[in-house]
């Protein structure tokens, strides 16, 4: 009989520890995913500020606004493939489109794209200092070929500096390659120097004028 009740405190007591061992496993592995997770966190942010560091050691000393743009688009094609890259920037009651039009992996004609954006819905976004996909943009009134459109996803990320933003930026790619938020993150990190030295080359050209 009290063999009997030594086996089962002994069964009980092995319960318990496979319990116990259950839980610690547990906090281990979430331990574990936690310091994954801060691993790729601080990984990501290395190569955000290794991006920011060269996109802005190479657009230094750049005065003029066409090849500064085109500058700064093939910098943001290396940084986030098979995209296409197209600024537009604000004149006054106007805008203007740059955009690269060689080695464009989607065909978007720039005639096309630019007849789809006022000037009121450029400043909308401008306004808007957030990153707005194609539906804000269409609840703001983008127009134009829904065709063209649905066959992409977009983003468009506005210049936001010091003061008011200048223009912004319109990331496209094919829409079964979406647009990441690392690569968004990426682009967003090297919004306020790009903004500035817009601004510098608006000034500098207005003082040779």
């Amino acid at each position: 009989m009290e063999a009997t009740h030594r086996q089962r405190r002994l069964r009980a007591l092995i319960r318990k520890l496979n319990k116990e061992r259950k839980r610690q496993a547990q906090k281990i592995d979430i331990i574990c995913g936690d310091l994954i997770s801060a691993h790729r966190a601080c990984i990501q942010q290395l190569d955000t500020i290794g991006f920011a560091a060269s996109f802005y050691e190479v657009l230094v000393g750049l005065t003029e606004l066409s090849v500064l743009l085109y500058t700064a688009g093939r910098l943001f094609k290396n940084k986030i493939p098979d995209a296409n890259f197209a600024f537009f920037v604000r004149r006054e009651d106007n805008f203007e489109l740059h955009m690269l039009e060689n080695d464009r992996p989607i065909a978007l004609d720039s005639e096309d794209l630019k007849s789809c954006f006022t000037a009121e819905l450029v400043a909308n976004i401008c306004r808007s200092n957030r990153i707005c996909t194609l539906e804000d943009m269409f609840a703001m009134g983008l127009q134009g070929n829904p065709v063209m459109f649905d066959r992409i996803c977009a983003a468009a990320i506005p210049l936001q500096g010091r003061g008011s933003s200048p223009g912004f930026m319109l990331v496209c790619r094919n829409r079964k390659n979406r647009l990441t938020a690392n690569e968004l993150r990426s682009a967003v990190a090297v919004v306020p120097g790009l903004s500035r030295a817009i601004q510098s080359c608006r000034s500098q050209s207005h003082a040779r004028g």
